[in-house]
This record gives C-alpha cells, structure tokens and sequence, in this order.
C-alpha cells in the first residue's frame, strides 16, 4: 500500500467522521424533536416556575388559533387574545427553542392588562406549525413579516405593533427589525437574545462538547443549508439591528450562562436606533420577568407606551430618548 493510497484513505475517514459528527449535531440541535438535553442543561435554572404559562388565564380568555402559510409553504398556525376593550395596538409575542406561543402566557398577561391585542405564533419547527427543522430566528423572521400582515388585516391600518421575544425568540424579532416593516410596527422588545446563529451555536458547541468550532461547525452549516436552507452565518442579529431605526428594549439577566450576558452589550452598542438596556441583576437565562415582576411591567410599560403614546421618557429610567444613553437598569 503506497503512501499516497494510505493518505487518501485518510482524508475519506476523516470526512466521513466530519459527515457523520455534521449529522448527529444537526439532528440533536437543529432537526424538531424533543430536545432531553435542555431538562440537564444546569446553566437552565429554574427559578419560580420561569416558564410558567398562565394557564388558567389562557384558558379565560376567548383565545382564537390562526392558520397561515409561510412563504415557502409551511402551515403556521397562531393564538390570538383579544383586548377587553377596543384597542389599535397589538403585540405579537415570540417564544423560544423548543417553546411555542401559548408557553408565552405570563408575557400575553402582562400585555393584555395593558389594554392589547396579544397574538402568539408558533414558530416553524414548533408546536402546531409544520416543518421539520428549528430556524433559530433566520427564517422565521419572514414568517414574524407575514404575522404583522395578519394583524393589519384584522385590525386595520391605524394598528400600532410591538414585536416582543424571548430566547430564541428575542433573536428572531432583531432579525425581523432589519426587514422592511411597515410603519404599524412601532417597538421591539427583545429578551435575552444572541448576536447570531453562528456565535450562539460556537458557544454551545463549547460548553456542552468542550469542542472548537472549525471544522465541524463549518460542516453542520453546509448540512443545515442542504436539509433547512440556511447557513448559520446568515442568521446575523447584530447585521440587522444595524439596518432598523425603531427603538428597541434590550433585557438581559446578568448570570445568564445559556445565553452569554456579554451578547447584550454587543447587540446594543450595533443597534442604530433608540435603544435601552435593562440588566437584571442575578436573573439567568429567560429569568429577567420571573425574577422581579412588577421591575419588569414598569420598564415594559414605560418603554413601549412612550412610542405608542409619545408618553415623555420618565426620568428615572436609564436610557430615556432625550439622553440618547445606554445604560443599565439600578
């Protein structure tokens, strides 16, 4: 056997072992299933029932499920709450990896009282809307686009939207603030979000499999493209907050060790609009509501109502419009 015979059969083991590690990480991250990993994850503490639904509140209400369809053709399907009252605003309320909208219930509550509409999608890969694949928030932005025209459609032009995420979630609405929105959508809120796709998944590459990212990172993405159509360095958060001028809410717990605290700076410092951060001290991840409820509403309801209503910034808060400042919440 000559050298170069030895060599060649090298190169096809190592990728065919790449092939195979691509695979299995595409299948545990990224295919739907269920995701057993998340129930060990001690970087996932649970602190007061963080994902507490609301269910009996939820179940009170005359809670309407919408169907559309994605772009590309998938069933997606939504929860909508009506106001008590009349209203022309609505907030569209995103959940998180391996989630779905009516886990968004405590946050469907808090908005509600704040006399809104409330809709909860799925997001594709998720609950009852179809598809096979999680989209970390890339292509779900364009569905988030096809949900606000849902909302306009049912509500009329003179509708005033704010798009509010959690996780996952709070990535994909920073995705989405980088599209072309129409003048309805007013506000984002984005809880505990990652800069990217490729910086979240480099990080839990490492922390979970003590793993670099180069090369099986590389190669998972080309699998992700072939099988979801999307690379992961397209799923850029930081790309498209530069692109938006609506104001957006940044909260982050400060122990967050699923999602790197230090991203919230990152995303805030590239966002080109107005911006506040709120910085929960000693939430970790997804924790900031559960962590101090009423701290929470007040930040909430003075963020968004001042775009709603033009309400003046009270100063107390950090980071009100006329400072033009970024800091965090005392």
């Amino acid at each position: 056997m000559t050298a170069v015979t030895i060599g060649i059969g090298c190169v096809i083991l190592i990728a065919l072992v790449l092939g195979g590690a691509s695979i299995y990480f595409y299948n545990v991250g990224i295919r739907r299933s269920k995701k057993d990993f998340l129930e060990e994850d001690p970087t996932l503490v649970k602190i007061d029932h963080p994902w507490e639904q609301e269910e009996e509140w939820l179940n009170s209400q005359p809670l309407e499920t919408l169907h559309i369809q994605s772009d590309d053709g998938l069933p997606l399907t939504g929860y909508y709450v009506p106001a008590a009252e009349p209203s022309d605003r609505t907030v569209i309320l995103v959940h998180g990896y391996s989630s779905q909208g009516r886990e968004m219930g405590a946050f469907a509550k808090l908005y509600h009282e704040m006399g809104m509409h409330v809709l909860m999608p799925d997001n594709r890969g998720h609950g009852a809307s179809g598809g096979d694949y999680i989209g970390f928030g890339w292509p779900d932005r364009r569905d988030i686009l096809q949900w606000i025209q849902v909302v306009l459609a049912r509500s009329g032009t003179q509708t005033k939207i704010i798009l509010h995420g959690v996780s996952m979630g709070g990535a994909t609405v920073l995705m989405t603030s980088g599209e072309k929105l129409p003048e309805q959508v007013k506000c984002i809120v984005s809880d505990c979000a990652y800069t990217s796709v490729k910086d979240i998944l480099t990080y839990q590459l490492k922390q979970m499999y003590k793993l670099p990212p180069f090369p099986l990172l590389p190669v998972t993405s080309l699998v992700c493209k072939l099988r979801a159509g999307y690379f992961f360095g397209e799923g850029s958060a930081l790309r498209q907050v530069a692109k938006t001028n609506l104001p957006i809410l940044f909260i982050h717990g400060d122990r967050d060790a699923f999602v790197p605290f230090e991203m919230v700076h990152r995303l805030a410092a590239a966002a080109s609009g107005d911006k506040e951060l709120y910085i929960v001290p000693g939430a970790v991840h997804a924790n900031s509501y559960f962590m101090d409820k009423n701290r929470y509403r007040e930040r909430i309801c003075a963020f968004v109502m001042r775009y709603l209503d033009g309400t003046p910034a009270d100063p107390q808060l950090p980071g009100n419009r006329s400072e033009q400042a970024l800091v965090s919440a005392p």
